[in-house]
Order: structure tokens, then sequence, then C-alpha cells
């Protein structure tokens, strides 16, 4: 039986609805994010004591014991869509996932599930898409249970896609369509992304 989650990069928007529904499910949660300020806010999905907010960079191996030696399952949402200072797709993408694998099942946990990305493919020409791919490889070999989840576009209330497009049309006389109208896309409701990461822990 699950009760502890540890969440590594929580504080985005798939993780606010991610961990609401594990509070919901009675389950203790321990969130690592770069800004424990910035995710103040997912204290009150909780009762007390529930939610635990801890600082620190993913990349720093204490950093991440220190959610994950209290816990019995993890949730990986580490992700960036583009490189920026010491955010690089590598370290974030490629080996992390690996490392926290690792640790993991030095613990003992029960259930691991990674956030990926639809297209994942170490053959991809996008660097973001091969990176993603070598992540769930080095996971594997880690954590060989670790459930794998690949998202298209996720949308919902505060997505930064699809709401982005609507405040352009607001005041935009036109909108561009990429690939010319034809590019095909896959969206998926947030709710249902969160429903199917609880599913994979078992939950």
């Amino acid at each position: 039986m699950i009760q502890t989650v540890a969440v590594i990069g929580g504080s985005g928007f798939v993780g606010r609805v991610t961990i609401e529904k594990l509070a919901q499910a009675g389950k203790r949660i321990v969130v690592l994010c770069r800004n424990s300020d910035r995710a103040k806010f997912l204290k009150p999905m909780g009762r007390v004591g529930q939610i635990t907010i801890i600082a620190g960079n993913a990349l720093d191996d204490s950093a991440l014991e220190a959610v994950l030696s209290p816990a019995d399952a993890v949730l990986n949402m580490v992700g960036i869509l583009a490189e920026s200072g010491a955010q690089k797709f590598g370290a974030l993408q490629a080996e992390l996932p690996q490392r926290i694998g690792r640790l993991a099942a030095r613990h003992g946990h029960h259930a691991f599930v990674h956030l990926s990305a639809i297209g994942a493919d170490v053959g991809s020409a996008s660097r973001y898409a091969q990176t993603k791919a070598a992540g769930e490889a080095g996971l594997k070999a880690a954590f060989p249970k670790a459930v794998i989840l690949r998202p298209s576009v996720i949308f919902g209330p505060r997505d930064s896609f699809f709401n982005r497009f609507a405040a352009m049309a607001q005041v935009a006389p036109a909108l561009p369509l990429p690939g010319g109208g034809h590019m095909q896309m896959q969206p998926v409701y947030v709710e249902d992304v969160a429903s199917a990461i609880l599913a994979g822990l078992g939950i």
C-alpha cells in the first residue's frame, strides 16, 4: 500500500492537478521544486501536514534523497521545452530519470511513474525527443517496473499552449496555422493525464 509519494518537479500545470488528486486519495506528498515559495499554493490542497514542499535542485543527490527517503513511490515530472542557463536537455531529461530510478530502487519504492512525451525517439532530429528517449531507457535500466507516460500537448485551465493562443485570438486579426493547417495533434486533458498517473502508481 502506497502511503507517501515523492514528486519531483510538481509545481507546474500538470503537477498542480496531480498533487490535488493524490491529496484527495489520502496520500502524503513530498514535493521537490526549485522555488518553495512559488509552490506554496500546493499546501492548501491537502490537510495540514499532508503536503510537504522541499526547495532544492533535482540534479543534487542530497535534495533527491530528502524527498525520496520518506516515500514509497515516486513521480518524476521534470522536463523543459527549451534550454536556458543551467537548464539543459541532457542533464534534466536524459540523465536525471536514471539517477532518480537508482535512488528509488535503493529505497525499495513500490512504484515509479515518469512523465515523458509523445515522439520520444533516440533517432529523432529533435534534441528534445532524443533526450526524452534516453531518459526512458536509463530509467528502465535502473527501475525496470517504472511506468512511462507519453502525453502529447496537455490542455486545461492554466495551460501555456491553448490559453496562449486563445489570448492571441482576442487581439490578433488572424492566427498562424502550423504546418499550413495540416499538422495533426493529439491533445489530452490534464485531468486525464493526472488520472493516468495515479493509475500508474497503483492508487
